[in-house]
C-alpha cells in the first residue's frame, strides 16, 4: 500500500521564525494528525502540563486514534513523585523515556507494536508531535537506531516531514515542533516566560529571562538556590545578583549584568543541568 505521506524525503520549509512558516507548520501538524494511525505526544517530564497541546490531543481523540504520551527527559525528575499524581494517571498509555540514558525504548517499541497490530493499515504510520525542544529528535534517533532527525538546543530546529522506518511495516512521521497558535502573542510577558522555561524559546533568544527565572523560583522553591549554592530566600533578584558576582558577569562600572546572568540560568535549566530530584 502506498503511504499517505509519499516518499521518505524531508519537506524543506522556509525560515522557522516567520509567521508565514508558522502557519505552514500548523498545517503540517494537522495533516499528520489526520493521516497518521497512531500519535506520540512528546512531553517534557519537568513540565508535562505546560508542554501538552490539548487542542491537538482533542483532535486525535475525536478521530478515535491511539494517543501515547511520552514523558521524555525522565532522568531529570523523580518518576515516583509523578506516579502519585492523580491527574497524570489519566494520561494513558504513558511511557517514561530518557534518550540520554536509553531508558524506555523497549517499553515504547512494544507498546507501538501492540497498537499497530490492532490497526488495519500497511504500513502503519506513527505521527510524532510536541513543543519545540521537548526532545522529539533525540527520541526518534534512538528508535530508528541512527541519527536521522536533526537535533539542536535551538527550539524548532527540525524541518519539514520525514518518514522513517523503525520496524517492519511501521514508520515514524517526524514533524517540526510547534507552539499552539493561541500562545503566539509574543508581547505577552507571561507566555514568553513560560516558553523560555520549557525551552520552546531557547535561552539565548529569551526577551525577559529575569521573569522566567522568577517564575521558576516560584514554581520550584529552593531548586536554583541549591544548584548554585546561594541563599536567596526565594528572591530572584538576590539570586541573580549573587550568581552574577560568582560568574563575574559585570557591566561597565562594575554593575551586575542580570540579563546575562538570567540567560545563563535558563541555559543550565533548559540543558538539564539543574535537576528537580
Amino acid at each position: 500500500m502506498k503511504s499517505k505521506f509519499g516518499t521518505a524525503k524531508p519537506m524543506r520549509g522556509k525560515n522557522m521564525h516567520t509567521d508565514k512558516h508558522r502557519i505552514h507548520v500548523a498545517e503540517i501538524i494537522d495533516l499528520v494528525v489526520k493521516n497518521a494511525d497512531i500519535i506520540l505526544e512528546v512531553l517534557d517530564s519537568r513540565f508535562i502540563e505546560k508542554t501538552r497541546n490539548q487542542k491537538i490531543e482533542e483532535k486525535v481523540k475525536n478521530l478515535r486514534k491511539p494517543l501515547i504520551y511520552i514523558f521524555n527527559k525522565a532522568d531529570l525528575i523523580n518518576p515516583r513523585d509523578m506516579e502519585k499524581n492523580v491527574e497524570l494517571q489519566k494520561m494513558r498509555p504513558m511511557v517514561f523515556f530518557s534518550a540520554t540514558q536509553r531508558h524506555g525504548q523497549k517499553i515504547l517499541m512494544d507498546l507501538i507494536k501492540r497498537e499497530a497490530k490492532r490497526i488495519d493499515a500497511d504500513p502503519v504510520s506513527i505521527g510524532v508531535i510536541g513543543y519545540p525542544n521537548t526532545g522529539k529528535s533525540s527520541l526518534i534517533n534512538l528508535l530508528v537506531g541512527r541519527n536521522v532527525s536533526g537535533t539542536s538546543s535551538e527550539a524548532g530546529y527540525t524541518r519539514g516531514i520525514q518518514k522513517l522506518k523503525i520496524s517492519s511495516g511501521i514508520y515514524l512521521i517526524d514533524t517540526p515542533g510547534i507552539i499552539p497558535l493561541d500562545e503566539k502573542p509574543y508581547s505577552n510577558r507571561e507566555l514568553m516566560a513560560k516558553h523560555a522555561q520549557i525551552g520552546a524559546i531557547t535561552w539565548d533568544k529569551a526577551r525577559d529571562p529575569q521573569l522566567a527565572v522568577h517564575r521558576i523560583m516560584q514554581q520550584y522553591p529552593g531548586i536554583l538556590e541549591k544548584n548554585y549554592n546561594i541563599n536567596a530566600a526565594g528572591d530572584s533578584e538576590i539570586l541573580l545578583t549573587e550568581l552574577g558576582k560568582k560568574l563575574h558577569f559585570l557591566k561597565k562600572h562594575g554593575e551586575i549584568d542580570d540579563m546575562r546572568t538570567a540567560k545563563q540560568v535558563l541555559k543550565d535549566w533548559q540543558q538539564g543541568k539543574i535537576r528537580q530530584n
